[in-house]
């Protein structure tokens, strides 16, 4: 099956097989995986009382859940406690952020480093690339994983890789500019930063020779607002994906931008519902809200069995698009740790970013949570005119049935982001 027109040009095996041979594919990589996990020890004890090989998925529901908490380590500077390979196994190094106040350190072997790469070819594939696209790296090469797999997948399909580590955004245009660049790496975020940069230098981004933008690290790729107005600035197509830094890179966007595809033949996904009364999850249905619950299968050097990723999502295992692989409408629709609820109101930060970027494109605004009489509040700072933040505030309260304070910023007073943004400021705890 051919999802995206590349295949034949890259010379890719089948990697969109029809569901029932995926299944087939997953219990043989589910086996291989419990079996290097189960003579290790950190999984020594989780799975001890497993009976190997497993004969179908749905016996997968008996291993226990994972979650970052089980991961960190007391100690600064120890990796997550998966990596449990002998030190010497490991040639890559990253790290995520923690909960204890300090990074969490990731590790991979050669081989893991392989399967990283051979999972950005579906983002690839969904992005058209081939070996005449000049990619930019718009991005700060530090300890976060995400674009550094991506550079590598890049040059594996045989791009030609323009690295921006290090460069100011006017710089990183100049490049684009220079180097005839076609495709464009980066956050969201930092694709309407470009954007704003350019207008305000009399550059016409629209004009250039980009022709897909391939975001990752937030949500935005898949929101309408954010979506269209990126790929109206930059005259390109947006391409989205989705990962983690424990688990991989896991997710890409489907041909029509409305939401993200699992790579099913790398990683087993489960959608599972949370509540006081089901501390273990329960299946949701088809269009449900749940969590994202995901199995690799090919990072030997540090599985990742039933992770929960924090991530809510919506789940369709039946629809019409052209690619078989589970289909997530409107990508990540935020995290289970961030959700709010403020007077009896659910409010996920896309949903408000989805109706900020209605009224205001392009504006750097910022969301502070507080907590009074026992109730959230949010406030949204955004750089515009005063016109538009009563509008905001309109329809804010018209979308999500609550009134949300909005007040003006002065432009350029708000931080910037390169990488993934921190925009929600949560001062509950400060709040009386």
């Amino acid at each position: 099956m051919t999802t995206n027109g590349t295949k034949a040009e890259t010379g890719a095996i089948d990697r969109y097989p029809p569901p029932e041979r995926c299944r087939e594919i997953q219990l043989h990589k589910l086996n291989e995986v419990l079996a290097v996990a189960k003579k290790r020890p950190f999984y020594a004890n989780r799975l001890g009382d497993v009976s190997l090989p497993l004969e179908s998925l749905e016996r997968l529901s008996e291993l226990p859940l994972l979650s970052k908490d089980d991961l960190l380590c007391e100690q600064r500077g120890r990796p997550a406690k998966i990596f449990d390979a002998a030190p010497g196994d490991y040639i890559r190094m990253h790290q995520t952020s923690g909960s204890k106040g300090w990074p969490m350190p990731i590790r991979d072997t050669a081989a893991d480093w392989r399967w990283w790469i051979d999972c950005w070819q579906y983002v690839l594939d969904a992005a058209e690339v081939t070996a005449a696209d000049v990619a930019m790296m718009a991005f700060s090469f530090g300890p976060f994983i995400g674009f550094w797999t991506a550079n590598d997948a890049l040059v594996h399909r045989g791009a030609l890789v323009v690295p921006g580590g290090g460069m100011s955004s006017e710089a990183r245009l100049r490049m684009i500019q220079d180097h005839r660049c076609t495709v464009v790496c980066c956050t969201p975020t930092y694709a309407l930063h470009l954007a704003g940069v350019a207008i305000e230098n009399g550059i016409d981004l629209a004009a250039s020779s980009v022709r897909v933008v391939i975001v990752a690290g937030e949500p935005g790729g898949s929101v309408p607002a954010v979506r269209g107005r990126i790929e109206s600035t930059w005259g390109a197509r947006v391409v989205d994906h989705s990962g983690a830094s424990e688990v991989g890179a896991w997710g890409f966007g489907d041909a029509d931008g409305q939401g993200l595809h699992v790579i099913e033949t790398e990683f087993i996904a489960e959608r599972l519902r949370f509540d006081e009364a089901h501390l273990l999850g329960t299946p949701a249905d088809d269009g449900d809200e749940a969590e994202l619950v995901l199995t690799n299968l090919g990072r030997h050097g540090g599985p990742a069995i039933r992770y929960r990723t924090g991530d809510m999502v919506r789940g369709f295992r039946h629809h019409d698009l052209p690619c078989p692989f589970l289909w997530l409408r409107g990508g990540v629709l935020g995290r289970a740790d961030d959700m709010l609820i403020v007077r009896g109101v659910n409010v996920f930060p896309s949903s408000v970013e989805a109706v900020i970027r209605e009224v205001e494109p392009s504006g750097e605004y910022r969301v502070t949570v507080t907590r009074r009489e026992q109730m959230d509040q949010l406030k949204v700072e955004i750089e515009t005119t005063p016109e538009k933040v009563r509008a905001l505030a309109g329809h804010l309260r018209d979308r999500l049935a609550m009134r949300i304070e909005a007040v003006a910023a002065d432009a350029g007073s708000l931080p910037r982001f390169e990488a993934k943004a921190r925009r929600w400021i949560d001062n509950r705890q400060e709040s009386t």
